[in-house]
């Protein structure tokens, strides 16, 4: 019988000192210095080179950007968000042929106090291909929020290996498919990882990474889309972020009801916010080189696109790492 207890008393403690460790609260700025300026040049060079060929959903581009995703999560243990790897399959044939078979990329950081409660932060990561043998190369269209994202993981990954892992779980989706019409996240929220009902908001950076007309003299700034039109606290917490940490003007133009170019519904976040999970779209404006082959890295605005993501990983850590889930308050 003794022997036996010991070994019980053996088994429990190392049951209880395998357990995920307790959620800490700590300063979001002291991992915000994993946000280089460099890293993100590099990355987003290399997605709008052309050796991705323009991204074009299910083609040869695209599938090298996905897998130069998944090489990026691996070399940052920054863990699948499926058994069966970084891959989430869309096949075309769900949208009638419309293109071939693609894939989101999803990589997860699992939390330890609400790990069923998912923020899902993302960008698209395909662009327009090529046309008339001029590749279309989606620099700010949409390898900046792309890069953006991956610079917000490595953020979280790096408190989560110091010991500060995040309160609830988040999910950074690299999305397919959105020059296509939304598709790819359309795709998830139709066929979700996680629970949409557990997902507690969505973070979308779409085209961070350059200056528009109307902010020329004044280039410090982001819009703000739909952050307020589902939960006030979400936008609330944006605001506060910003005004501690990265001092941007919060230009809300866009998100007003009655905006003709309706972008709102034009970027990843609608098919979110159409099942009431409170969304923040980051957004610079058009340009003059949207949706042309011109939309090339060397117009990048390096230095503002880090302040910018400085404000998204800021915004998503408080979203995560709050006590209480954001509530629906707005109809």
């Amino acid at each position: 019988m003794r022997s036996i207890s010991l070994l019980f008393l053996c088994l429990l403690f190392l049951q209880c000192n395998t357990q995920r460790p307790a959620f800490k609260t700590t300063r979001p700025d002291r991992f915000v210095k994993f946000i280089k300026e460099k890293e993100l040049k590099s990355n987003l060079y290399q997605l709008a080179s052309d050796a991705m060929e323009g991204r074009e959903t299910g083609e040869e581009g695209q599938k090298k950007a996905a897998k130069f995703l998944e090489k990026f999560y691996r070399q940052n243990n920054i863990a699948p968000a499926l058994e069966e790897g970084y891959f989430q399959a869309v096949p075309g044939s769900y949208f009638e042929h419309k293109f071939k078979d693609t894939e989101n990329v999803a990589a997860f950081i699992k939390g330890v106090e609400k790990p069923e409660e998912i923020v899902v932060i993302s960008a698209h990561y395909d662009h327009l291909g090529a046309k008339n043998e001029q590749i279309y190369y989606g620099a700010d269209d949409d390898a900046s929020g792309t890069v953006a994202v991956m610079q917000t993981a490595k953020a979280f990954k790096k408190a989560a290996q110091r010991g500060f892992y995040p309160r609830r779980s988040v999910l950074f989706l690299h999305l397919t498919g959105e020059e296509k019409g939304l598709l790819g996240s359309r795709y998830y929220t139709e066929n979700p990882i996680f629970p949409l009902e557990q997902t507690v908001a969505n973070l979308n950076t779409d085209m961070v990474g350059r200056v528009d007309q109307a902010h020329h003299k004044s280039p410090n700034y982001v819009y703000l889309i739909g952050s307020n039109r589902l939960s006030t606290a979400l936008d609330s917490l944006v605001q506060q972020q910003n005004k501690k940490y990265t001092a941007l003007e919060l230009d809300y133009t866009y998100n007003a009801e009655d905006d003709p170019n309706r972008f709102y519904y034009r970027s990843d976040h609608y098919n979110f916010a159409k099942h009431k999970i409170p969304v923040v779209f980051f957004f610079n404006g058009v340009h003059e080189d949207y949706h042309k082959p011109t939309d090339t890295p060397d117009k990048i605005n390096y230095s503002l696109l880090k302040t910018r993501t400085e404000l998204l990983f800021y915004s998503a850590w408080e979203v995560v790492n709050r006590e209480d889930r954001l509530v629906v308050d707005v109809e």
